[in-house]
């Protein structure tokens, strides 16, 4: 067994104490206090140089010592601290402690992960040719990467190159997904507001029903994928809540919807811009053949997460050397969004899928789900691979 797999193999146990303990004590993003103050200690513990950013973002700079580190490359590798306002019921004796708050994404894993594999990479920094750059990320579920980059986290010193891991129940556990080119979906979040007039149920022709209208909406809005775009190119219109109305026998003056527009385009400003003018024009034209009014507010979430192919081959060599055979690579695209597409638009990135997928281990729930949790077998490979990219680019 070499040095590396023999390292994550015995800080294991600490791999998974630290997963369960942010497991206990979720936070919402930019308000991990708990979690940011256990990262800072335990890289600074390990003479790692950190700062904060953006509130309760820590970024931990450690440097090579290896001769010519001064001007080699700056890696940088990312984990998410943000947990989800849903209860947990998962059932699990390190469930959380926290009433209405949970880790159903796996965040408190990818931050367990990046701990350890910093714990080993600082272990070794005399080999390093360059800089490492963790950075542990606040907000994730609410584009917390924007902030970061605003504030600075790709500079002093200049970041090259970029690494990123989700914990992944889809892709079964032993199981690494790594694609070239998009992997997951550019995400546009919407409100909508569909403005009537109230009156009485008994005498609709006195008032504008915006209840009707947004039934329309809500049903016309799936033609824009299957009739107004390519259907090879992978776009999804979700409404994902609805209110309206206050009484049985009141017709409604407002009926409110929200929802995600998420799509894969090749061309994503030019196509995304068409897009949200194929929405409007729908939504408008319904409101405008029922004459009631109508708000529309977008609240920008993130870009597609590209892949860039030269750092895409990095990973596969990590991967490789870590599980072993080819066959365990599969291709995996998804539609959901990961803000560490914000990255990828701004320096060369990769970002994998690390499988956790195991009904045995209960780790068979969707991501968000109540019951959600992970395979902890397949941590020791996140970290390894983290430390084995590191050390393939700066050893």
């Amino acid at each position: 067994m070499d040095k590396v797999k023999q390292a994550v193999l015995d800080l294991e146990p600490e791999l998974i104490a630290l997963r369960r303990d942010f497991h206990r004590h979720p936070e919402l993003g930019y308000q991990e206090f708990r979690t940011s103050g256990i990262v800072r200690d335990y890289l600074e513990a390990l003479g790692i140089e950190t700062q904060m950013v953006t509130g309760t973002g820590v970024v931990g700079l450690l440097k090579g010592k290896a001769e010519g580190a001064g001007d080699g490359p700056v890696i940088m590798l990312r984990a998410d601290m943000d947990a989800l306002a849903q209860e947990e019921k998962s059932g699990v004796d390190y469930a959380s402690e926290t009433l209405g708050l949970m880790h159903a994404c796996g965040h408190d894993a990818h931050t367990a992960m990046l701990l350890v594999a910093a714990k080993i990479l600082a272990g070794d920094r005399h080999r390093l040719k360059g800089n490492v750059k963790f950075v542990f990320q606040p907000n994730e579920e609410e584009a917390g990467a924007l902030n970061m980059i605003e504030a600075g986290v790709l500079e002093n010193p200049k970041v090259d190159a970029a690494f990123g891991v989700h914990i992944w129940t889809p892709v079964p556990s032993g199981k690494i997904g790594l694609s070239n080119g998009p992997v997951m979906a550019a995400t546009e979040e919407f409100e909508l507001a569909i403005l009537g007039q109230p009156g009485h149920t008994s005498t609709p022709h006195t008032a504008k029903d915006p209840i009707l209208a947004a039934a329309t909406v809500l049903q016309l809005l799936q033609s824009i994928q299957t009739r107004e775009i390519d259907p090879l190119i992978p776009i999804t219109i979700m409404v994902g809540k609805i209110k309206g109305g206050s009484g049985r026998n009141i017709i409604a003056d407002r009926v409110e919807l929200g929802g995600t527009i998420r799509f894969m385009f090749a061309n994503e400003p030019v196509e995304k811009k068409l897009l949200l003018e194929k929405f409007e024009r729908l939504i408008k034209g319904v409101c405008d053949a029922q004459d009631v009014d109508y708000e529309l507010k977008y609240i920008p979430s993130n870009p597609t997460l590209m892949n860039d192919e030269r750092m895409v081959q990095v990973l596969r060599e990590a991967v490789l050397e870590t599980i072993g055979s080819p066959e365990g690579i599969v291709e995996h695209r998804c539609m959901a969004g990961e803000d560490f597409a914000e990255f990828t638009q701004k320096v060369p990135s990769a970002f994998y899928f690390l499988g956790t997928g195991n009904p045995e281990t209960g780790s068979h729930y969707p991501h968000h789900h109540t019951c959600f949790n992970i395979d902890e077998s397949t941590l020791k490979t996140g970290v390894e691979i983290h430390v084995r990219t590191v050390l393939n680019m700066l050893g």
